[in-house]
């Protein structure tokens, strides 16, 4: 079932984009949207005003870059559930709105990703571009594991609740990348919609940077992940330093055998490249062994306080539950001493027991260092 439209704000973050967002606000208000919200980054021609005279609320960004733009957006000026955020180039219509929204008002995902490769038209992106989309999206498909097809689409819907779970700081056109990880990293539940990506009318012009922008969002992917991927952040660097160092060794050696020159700098060089690398990839190794670990306890640690709230276990808890009362019941007085299951610990209860333990063991250790000094202390009298 649909929800209403009531409930979505439709974002749209503009820089110079007068030619277009006229365009854009009546396209979505035709439709039924009543909330369009314009966050212009200080645009040095007429956006503001075009957008405010066809309907738009019209916010000016406090900051630069679309990144900041849409967090300043989502922090201070929304409190509706659902959000709409695309471009103001016109390249998006509303008509693909309710396929965007529909698996949020369904439950079924929190985070909808447009994908402009379902129905490209032609002159919409071009080849070097699409070259640079794919090459974007094998990188973090191979990095994250995620099989989002298209992570530098515009064109998202999201719920406030899902976005302010998420750990966003790029400032700039990795905002859409930095999302797409965060939902990756945190389990958040992403969906894709398939829409029409339209060329930009003529007389407007594209604040896209292909070769400069695709770097900057290609880095950004690497260095996200160095927290949820530290194998390959850490094996990559390492992996090149390796070869780069074999490399060189093969040089050297083919110089000794072949003129017996000796490269005795490039040799040292060498066997600092592949040590580099061979550290990079065992550090590499044990940072995915603890992040292992680390996401292993949260998830623990999560599904315990997921079930706190009576009247929402699910069967099998509640079972277990109907186990606990007949085994009281079977041995009375013998349970009333013990603790409470795993199960019903909370966040509280879980930290106090872990300082417990720890003052428990300090004192254990001071006792037997005592002792041990005591022990010593009679041998040497002797």
């Amino acid at each position: 079932t649909m929800a209403s439209f009531d409930d979505v704000t439709v974002l749209v973050p503009t820089y110079n984009e007068a030619e277009t967002v006229g365009q854009v606000v009546d396209d979505f208000r035709e439709v039924g949207f009543d909330d369009i919200l314009v966050i212009d980054g200080d645009s040095t021609d007429e956006t503001e005003r075009v957008a405010a005279d066809h309907g738009a609320r019209v916010i000016a960004q406090s900051g630069t870059g679309k990144g900041q733009a849409v967090r300043e957006a989502v922090e201070r000026h929304i409190d509706r559930t659902y959000i709409l955020m695309l471009d103001g180039d016109a390249t998006y219509h509303a008509d693909d709105a309710e396929a965007m929204l529909e698996p949020l008002f369904d439950g079924d995902a929190s985070h909808v990703v447009g994908n402009r490769f379902a129905d490209l038209r032609e002159d919409a992106m071009t080849q070097f571009n699409q070259i640079g989309n794919s090459i974007i999206n094998w990188g973090f498909r191979a990095v994250h594991g995620d099989q989002i097809q298209d992570i530098l689409s515009g064109y998202r819907a999201f719920t406030r609740a899902s976005f302010h779970e998420m750990t966003l700081t790029a400032d700039g056109f990795g905002i859409e990348t930095e999302m797409a990880v965060e939902c990756a990293r945190r389990d958040i539940p992403t969906a894709t919609a398939p829409i029409t990506y339209y060329p930009r009318p003529s007389g407007s012009e594209t604040n896209l940077r292909p070769v400069r922008d695709g770097g900057i969002i290609f880095l950004e992917l690497f260095r996200q992940a160095k927290t949820n991927n530290p194998l390959f952040y850490f094996g990559s660097v390492g992996a090149v330093s390796t070869l780069t160092g074999l490399g060189v060794a093969v040089y050297v050696v083919v110089e000794w055998i072949t003129v017996r020159v000796p490269h005795e700098i490039l040799a040292v060089v060498a066997a600092a490249g592949v040590l580099f690398g061979v550290q990079l990839l065992m550090f590499g190794v044990l940072a995915d062994l603890i992040y292992s670990l680390h996401s292993e306890t949260m998830s623990r640690i999560e599904s315990t306080m997921a079930i706190q709230q009576p009247g929402q276990m699910t069967s099998g808890v509640s079972h277990r539950r109907d186990s606990i009362e007949t085994d009281k019941q079977t041995h009375k007085g013998g349970d009333q001493g013990r603790n409470p299951p795993a199960w019903t610990i909370t966040m509280n209860e879980y930290r106090r027991r872990h300082l417990m333990v720890t003052w428990k063991r300090s004192l254990i250790k001071k006792q037997q260092s005592r002792q041990n000094w005591t022990v010593h202390s009679v041998r040497d009298q002797r």
